[in-house]
């Protein structure tokens, strides 16, 4: 059985990527009728914070992201991690360094003195004379001198690591008895019967330093998939004012979890040249053996497309609902169809949406002055006088179509083009010259509160 997990540190918030990883390793498991596992490597007690903790949660809640079994915390597992370091420290596998600060940096001088890469020499590795007692020892693990070491990686193929160049005997457990990040990485995957590691190639400096843990402690190594990074649209790292940011915010500013998951998802990985995935489609399409060696691009063009084709996918009553977190309230509004309707067209954010829904029901408190100008010339005031006087005497005002009608005889009576009654009384409604149809948004609002509106107009607007 595959059973993959995502394993954040809970120092801050759920990043952008980290959520691509999540979600990679979601659908390989979720394909193969396996697990998907969550761990919070919370061990560094300094930097580790609970709101951190709870927003990585709130985070896979909101784009649907459920995990098998209970949340493994790090912090929770010392006992585990102190028996197997204790193993190997009785297996000779390891052993206490008693090197000191001093002692560390004197050694790092002469090594540059003679341009040679900084490591630990292994000085402590086979020691057996007298113990110092002024220091508390680290414990380091016993690597491989020499040798290749060599990842399988499913997106990378075949890479080679030389252990002279990369390895020495690496700290496994700090003076103070925490075990240290390779450490605890690579007995909880294998205890936790990890199969897959899919994480971004960040990681992959790290991968030699687990493998060490693996065949010390006799496990077997999972299958590694190392994934590029995201780059901004200059082929650098992905800052946050390029979209690295919270995911929440992404909430907040007004995107679907739909969208993103769909984003996300198409960032290094493609099935032919299709763009809109289900999330169905997603968990039986999905292949991590089919990412991408280059780093992905973010285009947040692409996210705002995708968006704007799941709002308009959306049904009202969902919309209505998601608009209540905007300060929207539209659940019973008896117009909401025909409102929500005509803006769905429009956003490429539930933020933009709420923003549209706001100015056709909220009564304009300006009017924005270069559309006055434009708008408000010639005869507009008596154009808007007439159009008011043919809306008092109508009854049964419900629809578009019965706002468009009685535009439509007033231009024709007078034969005057579209633009001479649209322009004024777009402005008159909504203080300016864009927005939805003016059909629909008399519709909305209804013939009283339209009314109101044009004579505010004609009223409050100097010619």
């Amino acid at each position: 059985m595959i059973v993959t997990r995502f394993a954040p540190s809970p120092t801050g918030y759920l990043h952008i990527g980290g959520l691509r990883t999540a979600l990679f390793s979601y659908l390989w498991a979720r394909k193969n009728g396996g697990k998907f596992l969550l761990r919070i490597e919370d061990t560094d007690e300094r930097r580790n914070s609970d709101a951190a903790t709870q927003a990585i949660i709130e985070a896979f809640e909101w784009v649907g992201l459920d995990y098998d079994d209970e949340i493994t915390y790090q912090s929770h597992r010392k006992e585990i991690y102190a028996a197997y370091l204790q193993q190997l420290l009785n297996e000779g596998k390891a052993y206490y360094c008693y090197m000191g600060k001093e002692e560390l940096s004197e050694l790092r001088e002469q090594q540059m003195a003679a341009k040679e890469r900084t490591r630990y020499d292994g000085r402590y590795r086979d020691f057996d004379g007298e113990v110092p007692q002024d220091i508390d020892p680290v414990i380091r693990i016993k690597a491989p001198l020499n040798g290749a070491m060599v990842i399988h990686d499913g997106i990378k193929g075949e890479v080679v690591f030389q252990a002279e160049d990369i390895l020495d005997d690496f700290i496994i457990a700090r003076s103070d008895g925490t075990p240290t990040y390779n450490f605890v990485v690579a007995v909880d995957d294998a205890l936790m019967g990890i199969t897959e590691v899919i994480r971004g190639d960040d990681h992959l400096s790290n991968t030699p330093k687990q493998m060490v843990v693996y065949e010390a402690l006799g496990f077997d190594l999972p299958k590694f998939y190392h994934v590029p990074m995201i780059h901004n649209q200059q082929g650098k790292k992905l800052s946050k004012r390029d979209g690295a940011t919270d995911v929440m915010a992404y909430k907040e500013m007004g995107y679907l979890p739909e969208a993103l998951l769909n984003f996300l998802v198409r960032l290094g990985w493609s099935h032919g040249d299709q763009e809109l995935f289900s999330f169905e489609e997603m968990c039986d399409l999905f292949d991590p053996n089919d990412i991408n060696k280059s780093a992905s691009i973010y285009n947040t063009e692409k996210l705002d497309w995708l968006n704007a084709h799941y709002i308009k996918n959306s049904s009202n009553t969902t919309l209505a609902m998601l608009l209540e977190a905007y300060g929207i309230t539209l659940v019973s509004h008896d117009k909401k169809e025909i409102l929500l309707d005509a803006l769905k067209d429009r956003a490429k954010t539930l933020q933009e949406m709420a923003t549209m829904v706001n100015e056709v029901i909220s009564t304009p408190k300006s009017y924005d002055t270069k559309a006055v100008k434009k708008a408000f010339k010639g005869d507009a005031k008596a154009i808007l006088e007439d159009f008011t006087m043919k809306l008092q005497v109508r009854d049964e005002m419900h629809l578009p179509s019965d706002y468009h009608d009685v535009m439509e005889e007033l231009v024709n009576e007078k034969g005057i083009g579209f633009g001479k009654i649209g322009q004024p009384l777009r402005v008159a409604l909504l203080g300016k010259l864009s927005g939805p149809g003016l059909d629909t948004v008399m519709a909305v609002i209804g013939k009283e509160e339209s009314v109101r509106r044009i004579e505010n107009a004609i009223t409050g607007i100097e010619s």
